[in-house]
């Protein structure tokens, strides 16, 4: 029985010190930032609202407009699509945003069919490729960068990352989206992302 307790307490400590290991690159990504001269600056969607963008969709475009002012790509990629009762798609609310403050619309991609990150970035790889682009920027939440930054290199996109500072998730609720993202982003590197999003759906 002794052996079999300290059998079971190896694995739990090592399960727990891989989860925390993920964790914390959820983390230390979030922070960083990765930006660049790219093809494209990708903006995951979010929430809208009849249109218009919510709190957290409209932090990610202020960032993407500032990443696009500073010359790092021509082409802004907005992206996501909508609820059925919808009248707008996210990506739709995004480039009307980004229109309204200047970006002309030749410098707009949509794709607006996305329901999930990975939906999203195979949408968007099909826009760069038949543009003959691959190297991306991707703007989105903190808690959210690693994961879809591995999503995107898994589908053979060169990704880099540069989170918005200025997202309204804060305190526990953003502590609570850092341990679920570092969960994923660790059963991600099990079972891989495309599988992971089956059973999340």
């Amino acid at each position: 029985m002794r052996r079999v307790a300290k059998i079971i307490a190896a694995v739990l400590l090592g399960a727990l010190s891989y989860a925390s290991f993920n964790v914390l690159q959820v983390w230390q990504v979030g922070r960083s930032d990765e930006s660049r001269a790219v093809d494209a600056i990708v903006v995951l969607g979010a929430a809208q609202y009849d249109g218009r963008p919510s709190p957290q969709l409209q932090g990610r475009l202020d960032h993407a407009l500032e990443s696009w002012g500073d010359g790092l790509a021509p082409l802004i990629v907005v992206t996501g699509g909508k609820m059925e009762a919808d009248r707008f798609t996210e990506a739709e609310a995004s480039a009307k945003f980004l229109t309204d403050a200047g970006v002309p619309t030749d410098a707009i991609a949509l794709e607006n069919t996305g329901h999930t990150t990975r939906e999203s970035l195979l949408g968007v790889r099909e826009i760069l490729r038949s543009r003959g682009l691959h190297r991306i920027l991707i703007v989105t939440d903190p808690y959210h960068a690693l994961r879809t930054r591995l999503i995107a290199q898994d589908l053979g996109l060169k990704a880099f990352v540069s989170p918005t500072r200025t997202g309204p998730i804060k305190g526990r609720d953003n502590l609570a989206r850092h341990l679920r993202e570092g969960a994923g982003v660790g059963l991600g590197h099990v079972i891989g992302f495309a599988q992971l999003e089956r059973f999340t759906r």
